[in-house]
C-alpha cells in the first residue's frame, strides 16, 4: 500500500513508499481504508524536520470507511465512516503526559496512508454526510476550536469573539461561534481573506498590518468592554494586545505560537483584568464525539481552501507555508 514518509533532510525529502498491507484486526481493533487528511503546522513541523524520525508515516488526521472489526469491537461496524483522534489514548478526563509521544505522524505512524489497524478507541464517528477530507479536519483544527470556545470558554448566544487570522482553526472558531448566535471580529494581514471571513458571517474585521495597534479597533467595536473570548494562534507576539482586547474576567485560549515558542507576557495586564488564559492542545476522544453530535445537526461544514493528492503532500505543505490559505488544506485519495 502506498504511504508518505518522513525522511532525514527538509521538506523536499518526504518520500512515497510501499508498505506492508497491515492486515486483519485483532482483538479491540478496527480495520480502516483511509480517503482523506488535512493539514496542520503540526505536520509541517514532523515533515520538514523538527523530528529526527526516519520513516514515520505522516499526518495526524485521517478519515475513511471501516472495512472490518476485531473480536469484541461492538460500537463500529464495517462500512461506518470514521476519523482519527489526535491523541488515541486520552479518552476523557484531564488531558495525559507524554506530548506528542502518542500523536500520530508524530510519535507513532499517521494516516498517510492507504489503509491502517488501530484500536477502535483511536477513531470517532465521522460527522454524518462529511467527506473524507471534511471530517479529517475535526481531528486538530475543528476539536481545538470546539474546545477553547465550547470545554474551556462556556461559549453562549449573545458572547463575542476574537479569532485570531484565517488560518483553520481560526475559520472553525468563527463558524462554531456564529452557529452558537455570538458576535465575532477576526484579524488577517489580507482584505481579500477579511471579505472572505465577513461573507461567512464575521460581524467586524481588521486588517493587523494596516492597523498595527488593532487591540484598539476590538474595544472600540465592543464600546470600550472587550470581547469574552479570544482564540489566540500567535503566542508572544500578540498576547499583549489579545490581553487589551479582552474584557474583564474574559477568557483566552492559548492555541498557537506563530509568532514564537518564548517573549514577554504582560503579566500586570493580565492579573488587573482577571483574564484566564488557558493553554491547550486538541482534545479528547469524549470531546470529539460531542463535537462529532452538534455536526451531525448540520451546524455547519468546514472551510476547505484546496485539495491535494497523496502523491503531492510535499506540494501541499509548500502551500500551507506560504500563507495563502483560507481555512482548511485538505489531502484526498
Amino acid at each position: 500500500m502506498k504511504a508518505i514518509v518522513t525522511a532525514p533532510g527538509s521538506l523536499d525529502a518526504i518520500k512515497l513508499v510501499d508498505l506492508p498491507d497491515p492486515g486483519k484486526p485483532g482483538r479491540g481493533e478496527i480495520r480502516v481504508a483511509l480517503h482523506g487528511s488535512s493539514l496542520n503546522y503540526h505536520d509541517l513541523g514532523v515533515a520538514s524536520g523538527r523530528t529526527p524520525t526516519d520513516g514515520r508515516v505522516l499526518m495526524a488526521d485521517g478519515a475513511g470507511t471501516v472495512e472490518e472489526v476485531g473480536e469484541g469491537v461492538s460500537e463500529f461496524s464495517a462500512g461506518d465512516q470514521v476519523v482519527s483522534c489526535f491523541f488515541p489514548d486520552w479518552q476523557d478526563g484531564p488531558p495525559l503526559p507524554g506530548g506528542f509521544s502518542r500523536v500520530p505522524g508524530d510519535g507513532i505512524d499517521g494516516f498517510a496512508v492507504e489503509y491502517a489497524v488501530r484500536p477502535a478507541t483511536a477513531f470517532t464517528r465521522a460527522p454524518k454526510g462529511f467527506s473524507a477530507v471534511e471530517a479529517a479536519t475535526i481531528t486538530t483544527a475543528g476539536l481545538t476550536a470546539w474546545r477553547a470556545l465550547v470545554e474551556i470558554g462556556h461559549l453562549k448566544a449573545g458572547d463575542t469573539v476574537l479569532a485570531l487570522g484565517t488560518g483553520g482553526v481560526s475559520i472553525y472558531a468563527l463558524q462554531l461561534a456564529k452557529a452558537m448566535g455570538a458576535r465575532v471580529a477576526i484579524t488577517s494581514s489580507s482584505d481579500a481573506k477579511l471579505e472572505r471571513a465577513k461573507a461567512l458571517g464575521a460581524d467586524f474585521t481588521v486588517n493587523y498590518k494596516t492597523h498595527p495597534e488593532w487591540a484598539k479597533h476590538i474595544l472600540d467595536w465592543t464600546n470600550g468592554r472587550g470581547v469574552d473570548h479570544v482564540v489566540e494562534v500567535g503566542g508572544p507576539g500578540t498576547l499583549g494586545q489579545s490581553i487589551q482586547a479582552t474584557r474583564m474576567a474574559g477568557s483566552i485560549a492559548m492555541i498557537g505560537v506563530l509568532t514564537g515558542a518564548r517573549g514577554d507576557v504582560p503579566t500586570a495586564a493580565l492579573a488587573g483584568r482577571q483574564i484566564t488564559l488557558s493553554g491547550l492542545i486538541v482534545g479528547s476522544r469524549r470531546q470529539q464525539q460531542d463535537f462529532v453530535r452538534a455536526l451531525d445537526n448540520g451546524l455547519f461544514k468546514p472551510v476547505i481552501d484546496k485539495v491535494f493528492a497523496l502523491e503531492e503532500l510535499a506540494d501541499a505543505f509548500r502551500y500551507e507555508m506560504s500563507g495563502s490559505h483560507f481555512g482548511k488544506i485538505g489531502v484526498a485519495w
